[in-house]
């Protein structure tokens, strides 16, 4: 089986696929959008990608492309550790402080902010594609003498230098990566599984009527069901007009949910089940 992944190798995603799909074939890609492209024609298997950092929310790319144009679903739920270093080429080492840049994630360069204007203010932070691509930039351009904040498995794949351990302001980061499939199914892996999910994209009735958005949170409600996340994106279609992205704590196969879905279609929703999947976690090494 193919497992593809936001790369290049050595990425936080990477880390939570190698924890997962040990004995499988890895194929990294650029970009997320490629990533799941990739599934949609058959090009791999599964596809992993990062769907909410605890500090930085939602992947907005990862989401809006799961509602307008990947008819994917959900099969697993991988949960990381998040630990960013400062990373250098071995050749800069010793002068680690007089970087000119920094590049990498935007999402790793926000987790780092207090660090990075305390220690390195007027630096120049440039954002690449993921956390590796960025050590791999710094890896081949010695010449530079620029830093990369990454993982241990990044410093340790590209052959850098960490010069600062733990730079990120929040030690409680966590990533959550979801594993894709073009088929509804559900991925166990040998891994201790936490809890089941269900993931739910619901579109409101077009008609606007005053509490819309309090029936359908009703309808979980009076059934107990636990709401563990609910989100509002933009539809694309004007403002003001959005859909919700619900995580419910139960699977697709308790009754109860499936009354819910029922009485929300009643009241004029769409309701798109992205998936009914398990929990897992990823220890970081």
């Amino acid at each position: 089986m193919k497992i593809g992944y936001l790369g290049p190798e050595a990425s936080f995603t990477h880390h939570a696929v190698k924890g997962a799909f040990s004995d499988e074939e890895h194929v990294p890609y650029t970009t997320i959008p490629d990533c799941l492209e990739g599934l949609i024609t058959a090009q791999i298997d599964r596809a992993v990608v990062p769907l909410e950092n605890a500090l930085e929310g939602s992947v907005p790319i990862t989401v809006d492309y799961l509602y307008h144009d990947a008819d994917v679903h959900i099969t697993a739920e991988l949960v990381s550790p998040i630990q960013q270093h400062l990373m250098v080429h071995p050749e800069n080492e010793s002068r680690w402080e007089d970087v000119g840049r920094i590049l990498s994630h935007s999402h790793a360069i926000a987790q780092c902010h207090k660090y990075l204007y305390y220690r390195f203010r007027g630096r120049a932070l440039e954002t690449s594609t993921s956390t590796a691509a960025a050590a791999k930039y710094v890896s081949e351009h010695p010449e530079e003498n620029s830093a990369a904040i990454g993982n241990s498995l990044a410093a340790h794949t590209y052959g850098l230098k960490i010069v600062e351990h733990n730079i990120h302001d929040y030690h409680f980061n966590h990533t959550r990566f979801v594993v894709l499939s073009r088929n509804p199914i559900l991925d166990e892996l040998r891994l201790e599984s936490e809890a089941e999910k269900t993931t739910l994209m619901v579109t409101l009735p077009s008609d606007d009527r005053p509490g819309n958005l309090h029936q359908v949170l009703s309808a979980f409600s009076w059934r107990q069901l636990n709401l563990s996340k609910i989100e509002s994106r933009p539809l694309k279609t004007g403002l003001g007009n959005y859909f919700f992205i619900i995580d419910v704590e139960q699977s697709f196969e308790g009754v109860l949910i499936k009354g819910a879905i029922d009485e929300l279609e009643a009241l004029g929703c769409t309701v798109k089940v992205l998936g009914s999947y398990k929990k897992y976690s990823i220890v970081q090494k």
